[in-house]
């Protein structure tokens, strides 16, 4: 597992086009779409797509459209390696048929209601998962940036099944946090953590507390005492909540230096794009800076 496969230095921050991420204009969802099947794994409501163009797109309905988009830009933009993920407020399908999961979201003439699209990359494939607390990069200037921004972004969902490593034709290995969606609203225990809520997030702590060398950052995740009973599940979800905790200084300040290149008009743009109102990108936008503010301020 390299840097380079995790990270990489985008050069003029101030230049990036925030609004399509890290697909860019180019590879925006555009033409007819046509159903070809649903996905049954996973929380959320989901089903694939192929345009007129051949391209193959994974639909995603419900509560974390918004906030995943979101994500997937803010961390594109830090510098990571993300999806290609578009939100639409409609989308038309073509021979879509009758739903067993999401069927609140589709309307007459297979017009499906807040979509999150992930275009599948012509040329990679997913070849496994990664883990938070076994891989080569730990310690690592970028490992410990890629634990500031799931803490900034309250990611509570860090399971390594969410972790994708990727390859492409001629690419080395990309290491992806490929499920950005629990994010943007507060973390803790089973029934206290929220998604896409912008009341929430706005008044989570982000920092938890500091010393001369390292950082703790709040991803809380405790779970619920009873689960003790299941060991093995109760230490993954404890661990979780590890992931903020001793991060060097200089190293969440590097991160914060990074976001910090980006203008409010950029950090804007992520919201926009996952088609916030004007109130919460307004909302979410100055609760990121105060989060930028804060690491840039160690």
């Amino acid at each position: 597992m390299k840097a380079s496969g995790l990270w990489q230095n985008r050069g003029n921050a101030e230049l990036l086009n925030v609004i399509f991420g890290s697909g860019g204009q180019a590879h925006q969802p555009t033409g007819t779409f046509t159903f070809v099947l649903e996905d049954k794994e996973g929380t959320q409501p989901k089903f694939e797509v192929v345009d007129d163009h051949g391209v193959r797109w994974k639909a995603k309905l419900g509560e974390e459209t918004k906030s995943e988009t979101a994500a997937a830009r803010l961390l594109w933009a830090s510098g990571y390696y993300t999806d290609e993920d578009y939100y639409l407020s409609e989308l038309r399908v073509e021979k879509l048929p009758k739903l067993r999961r999401g069927r609140q979201f589709v309307t007459a003439g297979g017009i499906v209601h807040g979509v999150r699209l992930e275009r599948n990359v012509a040329g990679q494939k997913k070849t496994g998962n990664w883990s938070w607390s076994k891989n080569s990069l730990t310690g690592t200037r970028e490992m410990n940036g890629l634990r500031v921004m799931m803490a900034l972004m309250n990611n509570w969902d860090l399971k390594t099944p969410n972790n994708a490593i990727y390859k492409a034709p001629g690419q080395e290995l990309r290491y992806v946090v490929s499920d950005l969606g629990a994010t943007f609203g507060k973390t803790g225990g089973i029934g206290k953590r929220t998604k896409s809520r912008l009341d929430h997030y706005a008044t989570e702590k982000f920092i938890e507390d500091t010393d001369s060398e390292e950082v703790d950052l709040v991803l809380k995740s405790r779970p619920f005492f009873l689960m003790a009973i299941d060991y093995y599940h109760y230490h993954k979800m404890a661990a979780r909540s590890k992931i903020g905790n001793n991060i060097p200084r200089t190293h969440a300040k590097w991160l914060g230096q990074a976001l910090g290149r980006l203008s409010a008009e950029q950090i804007g743009d992520c919201f926009r794009a996952a088609g916030y109102s004007p109130a919460e990108v307004d909302g979410f936008s100055k609760a990121v800076q105060g989060r930028i503010d804060d690491l840039n301020k160690l």
